[in-house]
């Protein structure tokens, strides 16, 4: 097993890189492929799958990235690559938000999570992903909205919860209006 694997991005594929190390290029499939750049010198974080038929090494930016493909994986239904197309689509910090709040609305927005398997994510995973107190959402517009519902009164556990369920594409009196009915309801 690896846990990492620090080295040089030889190749760029749309569903893996090689990452050369020690004169060994190692295929890894990862989420998304063209965050790294040729030449590039990084750590991937990884994960060796192995079934009868599939022997494959994933790769991921953060070891929070891995663990949450972990857990992904964990759940009844969810593979792999419904996992990955999962942490493709989203920042690990939205996903846990969205699990937290029971948010199945933003899960059924992936590649492959239909309603049944967005609620067996949040039946399988509530309670065993959660946000430190120093883990909110990563955008600048969520961090945003949950100083201001914190000044407003909330807490910021709360906060982070309501926020978690919004569609952030909104304009941020609208979210914040949102948020607000989250909060009273």
């Amino acid at each position: 097993m690896y846990h990492y694997i620090k080295g040089s991005i030889k190749k760029l594929n749309p569903k893996y890189i090689v990452l050369e190390n020690n004169s060994i290029g190692y295929e890894i499939i990862t989420a998304n492929p063209y965050n790294y750049h040729l030449n590039e010198e990084v750590i991937v974080y990884t994960y060796q799958y192995v079934r009868e038929d599939i022997n494959a090494l994933y790769g991921f930016r953060s070891n929070d990235e891995r663990d949450l493909f972990l857990k992904l994986i964990s759940v009844n239904g969810i593979g792999p690559k419904s996992a990955l197309s999962i942490l493709a689509s989203g920042t690990v910090n939205e996903i846990i938000a969205a699990i937290e709040s029971r948010n199945d609305a933003y899960l059924k927005k992936f590649p492959g999570i239909g309603p049944k398997a967005s609620q067996q994510i949040i039946l399988d995973l509530k309670g065993k992903v959660s946000f430190d107190e120093g883990n909110l959402p990563s955008s600048g517009k969520s961090e945003t909205l949950v100083e201001a519902l914190t000044s407003l009164g909330y807490s910021k556990k709360d906060a982070t919860k309501a926020v978690g369920k919004l569609d952030l594409t909104k304009p941020e009196g609208e979210l914040i209006k949102d948020a607000l009915k989250i909060l009273n309801a």
